[in-house]
């Protein structure tokens, strides 16, 4: 069994381990972006000798070091699996999970422990998958690892660009940036990762909906803290993102969390703060009819330094408008935390299944979404509409 390295999370945010104040913390992280080295070009191709850096996307300026070296926050490549029983035991109901469903199999992945592995290499069915969880934007998106018929493992590089976690791949050491699946560095650069449909829910939304589900345990062959968060304070929206040196937009608090939507190239997001007072939203993007529904709530995995004892925040997530296998198009109501549809008076739960009624058993068609940090999303999406909730 691996003991804990000396290199962990905490080092890209140690400060917020020892610092009670939230504003001191805040101080803090703006003068270690002030002073924090940006790591030259002759260090990228010293550390990567196998990187074609020759082959790049974007300027190696924007790279800069997050703290940890080249998989210094370990990668879960031998991942095991509680039944939702199991589970039970050593996580509690309002835990966040990223929720996957894929031909038929529901499984779930504990931010307790994503946070301090940020990638999980994985196959569901014929599927190999990796699970990527970037706390520093609090972006966990699920991606096809396959590439023109190669299957690649990812591991962290250690860098940031734009606050993001910078992914590589074992097979060509080409860099790839988690937040868009693009590959920026290296042979496999101008690649694009497809992404697999997922939704941060509470365990207990998941244990709900997918009673026979799998839940990743925490023998992941190395000792960490599960269930710590190494980066207390983080998610404060009076805080500052770390190690990010683009503009913010005005209209949002950077750190504020949105729930992002791109459809046909085009980009909406929707403050949580602008969802609170609505259940519900009904609403078009890119062409596509979608909705909006707060399901519940869940524990920020960046919040108190333990995660159990963090403040609530609702839980959102979007789909079409439709059922999968089922052409038309459904309006809804929204009754205690549900959406019922009025065509067929359907109750659908927390990851878009409908649980009583005469759709009872389908999904609604999943869209292209997630939950972010604002200043990540349109860090990357900068061309963005942005949800008002007199609109």
């Amino acid at each position: 069994m691996e003991t804990a390295e000396k290199t962990e999370p905490g080092a890209r945010f140690r400060v917020g381990l020892i610092m009670k104040s939230k504003l001191i913390v805040s101080i803090a992280l703006a003068l270690v972006v002030l002073w924090h080295p940006v790591v030259n070009a002759q260090a990228f191709e010293s550390a990567w000798p196998d990187t074609d850096f020759e082959r790049r996307s974007i300027d190696l300026k924007e790279i800069m070091s997050g703290g940890p070296p080249k998989d210094g926050i370990p990668a879960v490549d031998q991942p095991r699996f509680d039944s939702v029983t199991e589970a039970k035991d050593w996580i509690a109901p309002l835990e966040p999970v990223i929720a996957v469903h894929i031909e038929g199999v529901s499984r779930a992945y504990p931010l307790q422990i994503l946070t301090w592995h940020e990638i999980v290499n994985d196959h569901i069915q014929n599927t190999p998958l990796t699970v990527t969880f970037c706390p520093l934007c609090n972006a966990s998106i699920v991606f096809d690892r396959r590439i023109g018929g190669e299957v690649l493992d990812f591991g962290t590089t250690g860098l940031l660009r734009k606050s993001d976690l910078v992914m590589y791949d074992r097979q060509t050491e080409s860099w790839w940036q988690q937040f868009t699946g693009s590959a920026i560095v290296g042979e496999k650069m101008g690649a694009v990762l497809n992404r697999i449909p997922s939704a941060i829910v509470s365990f207990e939304s998941f244990s709900r909906s997918a009673p026979e589900g799998q839940v990743l345990n925490r023998q992941t062959g190395m000792t960490r803290p599960y269930g710590q968060n190494p980066y207390p304070g983080y998610d404060d929206i009076n805080s500052s993102p770390f190690l990010y040196r683009g503009k913010t937009d005005a209209r949002v608090a950077p750190m504020e969390r949105v729930l992002g939507i791109t459809v046909a190239d085009q980009h909406k997001i929707y403050p949580f703060s602008a969802l609170a007072e609505q259940g519900m939203v009904e609403d078009s993007v890119g062409g596509q009819d979608i909705v909006i529904v707060i399901t519940g709530k869940v524990y920020s995995a960046l919040d108190d330094r333990t995660i159990t004892a963090s403040r609530q925040v609702d839980e959102i997530n979007a789909w079409q408008r439709k059922a999968v296998g089922d052409e038309r198009r459904l309006s809804f109501r929204y009754v205690d935390g549900f959406i019922v549809d009025n065509e067929t008076n359907s109750k659908w739960d927390a990851l878009g299944r409908a649980i009583e009624g005469p759709l009872n058993g389908k999904r609604l068609h999943s869209v292209h979404s997630g939950v972010h940090f604002a200043f990540a999303w349109l860090a990357f999406n900068p061309q963005t509409d942005i949800f008002a909730s007199d609109n």
